[in-house]
């Protein structure tokens, strides 16, 4: 018989009369990557951006479009790491998005996500998104939290450019002061990252996955205050500057300089709020804000958020005007209304207005117009006339192309394919890791042409860049090669991507090639190397002769979890068979 315990029910049921502090540190128990007081995350992701300590048990397998307890939906995996994945569903019952964390019963972190996730819905803090539901059932523990689709990530905000003063402003108060609430019920975050703040459209700052998103990577800390503290100053420090307060590259951020240690936001960017900027390297630097004052480093939010209330306010900025464009003088407007007067000039210019011209009302007149009007009906008629020949003889001409043109063979033009092309059939697919050995998932590759329309082949999650070519297997990028089993006459494509906003170009290689293995040998382009929706479709205006095809990927997009994923759903290549 499965355990069902909702995030309603009292805490009692699972660990006695424990207070929430007591449950937050039973959340984040189990945890095997100890922050030792460092921001959650870390600001030094793996040398290759992925996890090196995935937990045993696998994900579970499910699939878009499955239920869980007859209410929850799943739409759309969003992540899928170290044993667990998060996906966004929707609740049928109350008819909207929400966001749910999925992984096994017996998976070594289950019962810390379970306890973790009750005391945070026991906070009931509007500040945070809020846990909706957190069930252990059929081998199944699930977390069901709040979905915000009018927000936007502090990582978007932050890729547009540093947050304005008055901005940023807002940003440490509302995040120092909620993060000052939750550890007074004991509760901490330990990954307080970009991805984890959210905006919404009303200006407010929203924080999710307080203690679960720990407990679901298995993070701890021996000083949590302090690891959320420094946490807080180094979103501050990225808010005011566009950098990661740290030599490594992270979030879509670059680094400081190597070698120089951290140093203040004004002499990152210039016009930095210099308040601001001091409140930043006390929370980041125990040994206070610059040599000049020595002002002692902040240990806990509740510290952090005295501080920023204590400051002199930030009023945000003057809004701008356009200026409306000068009235526009029409020859009904008699006199200088609105306008300035010339030197000596009279109140009232009067000005002369031409007489329309008369109508044509005489008998010539009328002789005139129908004799324009018979002119203009015999131009049309003729036109008509022409144009409907036209297209009845370039019909002709094309029902007769076979044997009227000067062509060889079959009687077909390859030059100006007449339509896209049938879907041809794909004998094998492959993954190429061009520039080495190291390739990405081959396991997962078949799944790209088995026409079920299920997640085909999905990329590992990667920490702290885009690139593919950051890893020296992969330095150009990696990609499906699709083997049609001979040369055929490829006309288009139709390629279904696992999310949008993937960098890629499809490539052939040349009729003779066998078992191509690096990108020279991939020398036709059949579309350019540019930034794909979730669906890629092209027709080619002129047939390219091959046997390989290469869905060829450089960049990949945001997930959303503070790393970067892609992948191909379902692959067609359309042509005419050989």
């Amino acid at each position: 018989m499965a355990e069902r315990s909702t995030a309603a029910v009292d805490v009692a049921d699972n660990s006695g009369d424990e207070p929430l502090a007591a449950q937050a540190a039973q959340a984040t128990s189990d945890g095997v990557d100890t922050q030792n007081g460092r921001a959650a995350d870390g600001p030094m992701p793996d040398k290759d951006g992925e996890r090196t300590n995935p937990a045993p048990t696998a994900a579970p397998e499910l699939h878009s479009g499955h239920k869980l307890a007859r209410r929850y939906r799943l739409e759309e995996c969003v992540t899928r790491v170290d044993g667990f994945s998060s996906w966004r569903a929707m609740d049928e019952k109350l008819r909207r998005a929400v966001g749910v964390h999925l992984m096994p019963a017996d998976h070594a972190r289950a019962r810390s996500v379970l306890a973790a996730a009750r005391s945070s819905a026991l906070l009931g803090d509007p500040r945070f998104v809020q846990v909706l539901d957190a069930v252990e059932e059929n081998d199944l523990v699930y977390v069901v939290h709040e979905w915000l689709p009018d927000a936007t990530e502090l990582t978007a905000l932050l890729a547009a450019g540093p947050l304005e003063a008055h901005e940023a402003y807002q940003l440490v108060t509302q995040i120092s002061q909620a993060m000052a609430a939750a550890h007074r019920e004991g509760l901490s975050h330990l990954r307080l990252t970009p991805s984890a703040i959210l905006r919404t459209s009303t200006g407010q700052y929203r924080i999710r996955g307080l203690a679960v998103n720990a407990a679901l990577r298995g993070i701890t800390s021996e000083t949590p205050q302090r690891a959320d503290t420094e946490a807080i100053g180094a979103l501050l420090y990225a808010a005011l500057t566009q950098r990661w307060p740290y030599e490594n590259d992270a979030y879509g951020l670059a680094g400081l300089p190597k070698g120089v240690g951290l140093i203040a936001p004004d002499q990152v960017r210039a016009g930095v709020h210099r308040g601001l900027g001091e409140l930043a390297m006390r929370a980041l630097a125990n040994d206070g804000a610059t040599a000049s004052r020595q002002e002692p480093a902040f240990t806990t939010p509740d510290e952090l958020a005295k501080a920023v209330a204590a400051m002199p306010r930030i009023r945000p900025p003057e809004p701008t005007f356009t200026a409306p464009p000068e009235y526009q003088h029409t020859t009904y407007q008699q006199g200088t209304y609105g306008r300035p007067m010339p030197p000596g000039g009279t109140t009232v210019q009067n000005r002369a207005v031409a007489p329309p011209p008369p109508p044509l009302q005489s008998r010539t007149g009328k002789a005139l117009k129908w004799g324009v009007a018979a002119l203009l009906i015999a131009a049309l008629g003729l036109g008509s006339w022409q144009l409907a020949d036209t297209l009845l003889d370039h019909r002709t001409q094309k029902g007769n192309s076979g044997t009227t043109n000067n062509n060889t063979g079959t009687g077909t033009d390859e030059s100006q394919p007449s339509e896209p092309g049938k879907p041809l059939n794909l004998s094998n697919a492959r993954v190429l890791a061009i520039g080495g050995a190291d390739q990405v998932k081959p396991e997962l590759a078949a799944k790209t042409i088995d026409g079920s329309g299920e997640p085909g082949w999905v990329t590992p999650q990667y920490l702290g860049y885009s690139n593919l070519g950051n890893l020296p297997g992969r330095k150009d990028g990696s990609g499906i090669v699709v083997d049609l089993g001979s040369v055929q006459n490829v006309t288009g494509l139709d390629v279904d991507l696992y999310v949008a906003g993937q960098k890629l170009q499809v490539l052939a290689a040349p009729q003779e090639a066998s078992s191509p293995d690096s990108l020279s040998d991939f020398s036709q382009q059949l579309t350019k190397l540019e930034v794909a929706q979730m669906k890629l479709e092209a027709t080619l205006e002129t047939p390219v002769r091959t046997r390989y095809v290469l869905i060829h990927i450089t960049d990949l997009p945001s997930d959303g979890e503070g790393g970067y994923r892609g992948g191909i759903n379902e692959i067609k290549i359309l042509g005419r068979p050989s």
